[in-house]
């Protein structure tokens, strides 16, 4: 009895030492570990939503980029679209998934907006992880190409002289084309019809076949203009396009609007910062790929990089200001 419990002491005994040498080192390895980037994310594909209908430029482009960023990431990246209520649809979205990188979303302008204007569910701050900003749009004011409108001008002219009368497309209800023309329109005391539509292309479509007088919307109208089925009568960014160098854009027309909505994408809210950092360096690398700044060229678009942390200040900023925006122009909640 004596011997064994002798034995069990001495068991005892190098227990102990074994924990007291081996417990600094077992520790450390423990945080080594947690401390490693998520060398296994992502273990499974990862979901893209994008809040536009298919068949758009920013579809397109994002599919393509998404595309791009599982061959860096080794697992494929699949784009869902969920297009309607004016691009805010994949908020809900990211609101309700899990935070762990497979579920991201692109951010438009209208999520910024939207809040302002009616009330929701989610915040666009709140709700979501910053991960990368990409690129913004250029938006356009087009006619069908054999229409009698030949300038801006002409569109207004006309649509004073026929009260109610003008009917216009847009991307939808408080995207930032609706928001455009009903600034111009306040400003020319037009009255208009607004014609709001959940995609570019079927928007286009029914522009350039005549359904609608005009159309206003981002770069989806490209292939339309060059094709010569329709007529780009305005831009709205700071400078001429280097595709249409002819056309004019509004802040030159005296109206004083420069918008260009830049995008990225976001995961939801609470992502880890290692997942961040993955996701990031795959969509940076794949937004720089040539394949897919030719893509961005064919609607005029350039890139507009921003990491995790400017995207984010650059967001909290544009939330600000589309409040001022809204406001101004008498679109807020209960005004």
């Amino acid at each position: 009895m004596a011997m064994n419990q002798d034995s069990t002491g001495r068991r005892g005994a190098l227990r102990r030492i074994a924990g007291t040498l081996l417990g600094p080192m077992a520790g450390a390895a423990s945080a080594a570990v947690l401390a490693q980037p998520p060398d296994r994310f992502p273990s499974r594909p990862v979901t893209l939503w994008v809040p536009w209908a298919a068949g758009g430029a920013t579809d397109l482009t994002m599919r393509l980029l998404a595309e791009l960023a599982g061959r860096q990431l080794g697992q494929k990246v699949l784009t869902e679209n969920r297009g309607g209520a004016g691009g805010t649809l994949a908020m809900p979205v990211l609101q309700q998934a899990q935070p762990d990188g497979y579920t991201i979303a692109q951010l438009p302008q209208p999520v910024f907006r939207a809040p302002w204007i009616q009330k929701v569910a989610w915040d666009p701050i709140r709700d979501t992880t910053p991960i990368i900003q990409v690129s913004g749009v250029t938006f356009g004011i087009v006619v069908p190409a054999n229409s009698p409108f030949r300038s801006l001008e002409d569109l207004f002219t006309w649509g004073h002289a026929h009260p109610g009368e003008l009917t216009i497309a847009t991307n939808g209800t408080g995207t930032t084309p609706h928001l455009v023309m009903d600034d111009l329109c306040g400003q020319r005391g037009v009255q208009w019809v607004h014609v709001p539509y959940k995609g570019v292309a079927e928007q286009m479509i029914a522009v350039s076949s005549g359904q609608l007088m005009a159309g206003v919307t981002s770069n989806g109208f490209a292939p339309f203009v060059d094709g010569g089925k329709l007529r780009l009568l305005a831009t709205f960014g700071e400078h001429r396009t280097r595709r249409w160098p002819q056309v004019p854009t509004l802040k030159e027309l005296g109206y004083g609007i420069v918008a260009m909505s830049p995008y990225g994408l976001a995961g939801p809210r609470g992502l880890p910062r290692p997942v961040v950092q993955v996701l990031h360096d795959a969509f940076k690398a794949a937004m720089f790929d040539p394949q897919h700044v030719a893509e961005l060229a064919k609607y005029d678009q350039e890139l507009a990089y921003l990491g995790p942390e400017d995207y984010a200040r650059s967001m909290r900023e544009t939330y600000a200001a589309e409040r001022r925006a809204v406001e101004k122009l008498g679109l807020a909640k209960g005004s």
